[in-house]
C-alpha cells in the first residue's frame, strides 16, 4: 500500500491460502476466524445465484477467502478508509479485483435499498468498551463494541434483516454465545431467526436466517 502507511510497518500474513497485508491502524486477522470463510464457503455451495455482503470487512480477509474459488461477487463495507484500502489491495492480491467491491461508508448509509445478498459475513467489534484496555494492541475503533459490546453488532442485524434475500444466510461472529442470548430481541426484530451457533477458541460464529424459511 502506498500514501500515508508508507511510513509504518506492513504486515503479510497467509489467511487460508490468501496472502492479507495490513498495518496497525486495522485489526491483525484472528487465524480461528478462517473457520467463518470455510463456513460462508460450504454454506454458499447450495445458495441460490447472488452476491455476498461483509460488513466490517476490515482487510476484507473472511469476506474473500469465503469467495474464493467461486464467481461470487463480493461487496466489502467498512467505515475506516485504512480498512478500506487494504481490502482493496487484498482483493487484488488474491485476483479477485473483477468480483469485489470495496466502500468506505457506515454500514446503515452504504447500501441502497434495492441491493440485497444471499450471504451476509458480519465481524462486527464486541469488546465491551470498558474491556478493551485488555488489548492495547489493536484499534480501538475495530474492538470498541460499546458498553455492552453489542452496539455495532445491533447494526449489523438492522442492515441483514433490510437486505437479506429470500432464502439467504448470515454468519455474525461474536465473542460468546451469551451475547447471542442477550441479542435474541434484535434479531427476532430483524425478521431473522438463530439456526445454529458454532463455538471457537476465542469466539463464536451465528448463523441466521430469515424467521420464516429454511434459513
Amino acid at each position: 500500500m502506498s500514501g500515508s502507511s508508507s511510513t509504518r510497518a506492513e504486515h503479510a500474513i497467509d489467511f487460508d491460502g490468501l496472502t492479507i497485508r495490513f498495518d496497525d491502524r486495522v485489526l491483525r486477522p484472528r487465524p480461528w476466524t478462517v473457520a467463518q470463510s470455510r463456513w460462508a464457503a460450504a454454506l454458499l455451495a447450495d445458495l441460490p445465484p447472488g452476491p455476498v455482503l461483509e460488513l466490517c470487512a476490515g482487510a476484507a480477509q473472511i469476506g474473500l477467502a469465503a469467495v474464493a474459488g467461486s464467481r461470487r461477487r463480493l461487496l466489502c463495507v467498512d467505515r475506516d478508509p485504512v480498512a478500506s484500502a487494504f481490502a482493496a489491495v487484498n482483493a487484488r492480491g488474491a485476483g479477485l479485483t473483477a468480483y469485489v467491491e470495496v466502500r468506505t461508508a457506515a454500514m446503515t448509509e452504504a447500501l441502497t435499498a434495492d441491493e440485497t445478498f444471499v450471504l451476509v459475513i458480519a465481524d462486527p467489534p464486541w469488546v465491551r468498551r470498558d474491556e478493551t484496555g485488555r488489548y492495547p494492541e489493536d484499534p480501538l475503533t475495530a474492538i470498541d463494541g460499546g458498553p455492552d459490546g453489542l452496539d455495532v453488532a445491533r447494526e449489523c442485524l438492522e442492515v441483514i434483516g433490510v437486505h437479506l434475500a429470500p432464502g439467504g444466510v448470515a454468519l455474525m461472529q461474536l465473542g460468546a454465545e451469551g451475547q447471542v442470548v442477550a441479542l435474541e430481541n434484535e434479531i427476532a426484530s430483524a425478521g431473522l431467526r438463530t439456526a445454529e451457533v458454532r463455538g471457537f477458541d476465542a469466539g463464536v460464529v451465528v448463523r441466521l436466517g430469515p424467521a420464516a424459511g429454511p434459513g
